[in-house]
């Protein structure tokens, strides 16, 4: 108990969500091809993309850690400065370009990404 209140009192806690229709990213992967997929993510993260659900996914998750910051995407924070990545048992997992960590100071982070029934879901918790 003691570490948790602990926690509390030394880290700034952030929390983001973001859902999307599934079906919304497919139609914009339709209509604009490769080059939708360009305008939100890096090449390593395109490769890391096998479906349209996971696509779905990494654009809640960037939604959702914009959210988190408390900034949306724009000029303090573009998609690009939102770098995600996996890990070997494909947990997904974020950190900020450094222009982006320069701003928002980022300590921890935690990030979650789900999807059924037709929704994509993410949601970001951040330590500042």
């Amino acid at each position: 108990m003691y570490f948790v209140s602990h926690l509390c009192y030394t880290l700034f806690m952030k929390i983001g969500t973001d859902i999307v229709n599934i079906q919304r990213i497919e139609r914009l992967l339709t209509k604009f091809g490769e080059s939708f997929k360009e305008k939100f993510l890096t090449k390593e993260e395109i490769k890391l993309v096998k479906r349209t659900e996971s696509l779905a996914g990494f654009w809640a998750a960037k939604e959702a850690v914009a959210k988190a910051l408390g900034c949306g995407i724009g000029a303090e924070l573009s998609f690009h400065d939102i770098i995600l990545s996996k890990d070997a048992k494909g947990a997904p997992s974020f950190v900020l370009s450094d222009k982006a960590q320069k701003i928002h100071q980022i300590k921890n982070t935690s990030l979650s990404i789900s999807h059924d029934s037709g929704f994509a879901i993410a949601v970001v918790i951040i330590a500042q």
